[in-house]
C-alpha cells in the first residue's frame, strides 16, 4: 500500500492546474514551428485525436527522442508475443513524434502527452483508459502518476536514471518522493548508482537491469540511399563523427585535417546532434579550409568533398552502416555521452571522449570488452582513426568485438518482457 499524498503534492496539483493555460501558448508555438497540425497540438491539453482501440491497451510515456526510440523494439516484441495487446506511445516533442511515426510498431499509435495538469490528465485518461502504463527514464509527472494510480492502472518505471545531484534534491522532499515511487509496481534502473539512490528514497523494489538502449537493435536504414551513398564514396576511407555538440565540431575538424595528411582522400561524415546548427557548422568547416557538401541540400558526395555534413533527422543508421569507424559526440563536452549500442549494432569500431556520465555502465563494459576506445583530444582522435585505417586486421577485430558486445546485451529482451508483463498484470 502506498503512503498518503503529501501537502506538497496537493499544492503542486493546484498550481499545475492554474499554470497549464499559461504554459500552453508556449507549447503550442514550439510545436507549430515544428510543423505540427493545430488539431494535434491540442493533444497537449488531453484532447485525443485518435479513437481508443478495443481490448487491452498499454501506455508507454517517454520524454523525447532517445527515450521514445529506446522502447520501440520492446513494444514490437511485446506485441509479437501477445497479439491481444495494443499500444499507445506519448512524448512531448515534434522531433520524437516524427521519428516514432517512421518506426511505428504494429498495433501502436502516438499522441502528444498531456500537460501535467489535473484537467488535461483527466481528459487523457477518460479517453484512453489504459490497462497498464510504463514511464521511461525520469518522467515522473505527479498528476499523471497519481491519476493513473487512482484508476488502479498498474505502473512501471523503466530505464530509470538519477544523478547524484537529483538524488540530493529528492532527499529534501523525501516523503513526496517515497509516495510517488511507491505508486510503481516495478522499477527497473539502468545502473547500480540509480538503484542505490532510489532504494535510499524508499523504493525498495528498484532493481538494476539492462539499459533499454542496449535492446533497441540496429537503427533503420534506407537500402536505396545506402547503395547510392556507397557508389558516391566508392573505395575512399571514411569515418563518422556522430551526435556532436557545440565545441566538438572544432575538435573533430582538427582531427580530420590531421588525418588528411596521411589519407588525402579520407571522408568525414559529420552528423550533428541538432541539425538546425547546420549553417554554423558549415561555416566552421569552411574556416578550416575543408570542402563540404550538405545532405539537406541533396548535395553529392564527390571525390573533392572532404566533409559531408549529414544535417538531417532519422538517417543515423545510414551513416553507421557506411562507416567502419564512429566517433560518438557528447563526450568531449559535459553532455554525458550518447548511446554506444547504436553504432555497435551496425558493427562499427567506436571512439569517444572521457565525459560519458549518462552511460557510465555501458561505456565501462564496452571498453573492457574491447569494442571501444577512449580518446582525449583532437590529436588522439586523429591518431586512433589513422591507426585503424592503416591496419585493416585491427579494425576488423575491433568491429567484431563491438558487434559482439551489442549482441550479448540483446539477449536479455525476453527476460525484461516477462518481468514487465507480470508486474503490469498482462498475463
Amino acid at each position: 500500500m502506498t503512503s498518503r499524498p503529501t501537502g506538497l503534492l496537493r499544492i503542486y496539483g493546484v498550481l499545475a492546474g492554474g499554470l497549464a493555460p499559461m504554459a500552453y501558448p508556449r507549447v503550442r508555438r514550439k510545436l507549430a514551428r515544428h510543423g505540427i497540425a493545430p488539431e494535434r497540438i491540442r493533444e497537449r491539453m488531453g484532447h485525443a485525436t485518435l479513437p481508443r482501440p478495443v481490448g487491452t491497451l498499454v501506455w508507454f510515456h517517454a520524454a523525447s527522442v532517445g527515450e521514445s526510440l529506446s522502447v520501440l523494439r520492446l513494444i514490437s516484441q511485446m506485441g509479437a508475443q501477445n497479439p491481444a495487446l495494443d499500444f499507445l506511445i506519448t512524448s512531448g516533442t515534434g522531433t520524437s513524434a516524427d521519428l516514432i511515426a517512421r518506426r511505428m510498431p504494429v498495433r501502436a499509435r502516438h499522441q502528444f502527452a498531456p500537460l501535467d495538469s489535473p484537467a488535461a490528465v483527466r481528459r487523457f485518461l477518460n479517453h484512453w483508459q489504459p490497462d497498464a502504463a510504463v514511464f521511461v527514464e525520469s518522467e515522473l509527472w505527479p498528476n499523471m502518476l497519481r491519476g493513473a494510480a487512482a484508476r488502479d492502472i498498474p505502473l512501471a518505471l523503466l530505464n530509470a536514471r538519477i544523478s547524484d545531484r537529483s538524488a540530493r534534491g529528492w532527499m529534501r522532499i523525501g516523503r513526496t518522493a517515497r509516495h510517488l515511487l511507491g505508486l510503481f509496481a516495478m522499477i527497473h534502473t539502468q545502473d547500480a548508482r540509480t538503484t542505490a539512490h532510489l532504494q535510499g528514497l524508499g523504493a525498495v523494489s528498484a532493481q538494476t537491469g539492462v539499459n533499454l538502449k542496449a535492446l533497441a537493435g540496429p537503427l533503420p536504414v534506407d537500402d536505396a540511399a545506402l547503395d547510392l551513398m556507397r557508389d558516391q564514396i566508392n573505395t575512399r576511407p571514411v569515418w563518422v563523427a556522430s551526435s556532436t555538440h557545440p565545441g566538438e565540431e572544432q575538435v573533430v575538424l582538427l582531427a580530420h585535417a590531421e588525418i588528411l595528411r596521411s589519407h588525402p582522400d579520407a571522408l568525414l561524415i559529420l552528423v550533428p546532434r541538432h541539425p538546425d546548427r547546420a549553417a554554423e557548422i558549415a561555416s566552421l568547416i569552411a574556416d578550416q579550409g575543408l570542402t563540404v557538401s550538405q545532405r539537406s541540400a541533396d548535395d553529392l558526395c564527390g571525390q573533392a568533398i572532404q566533409v559531408y555534413l549529414a544535417d538531417t533527422l532519422g538517417e543515423t543508421g545510414l551513416w553507421y552502416r557506411l562507416s567502419p569507424i564512429v566517433f560518438l559526440g557528447g563526450s568531449f563536452t559535459a553532455v554525458g555521452g550518447h548511446n554506444p549500442y547504436e553504432p555497435a549494432h551496425a558493427g562499427a569500431a567506436v571512439l569517444h571522449g572521457a565525459l560519458y556520465s549518462n552511460f557510465t555502465g555501458a561505456y565501462t563494459a564496452f571498453l573492457s570488452h574491447g569494442g571501444a576506445q577512449e580518446v582525449a583530444d583532437a590529436p588522439a582522435l586523429a591518431a586512433a582513426v589513422s591507426a585503424l585505417l592503416d591496419d585493416p586486421a585491427a579494425l576488423s577485430a575491433q568491429q567484431a568485438l563491438s558487434s559482439g558486445f551489442a549482441a550479448v546485451q540483446d539477449g536479455q529482451m525476453g527476460t525484461l518482457i516477462e518481468t514487465l508483463s507480470r508486474a503490469l498484470r498482462l498475463g
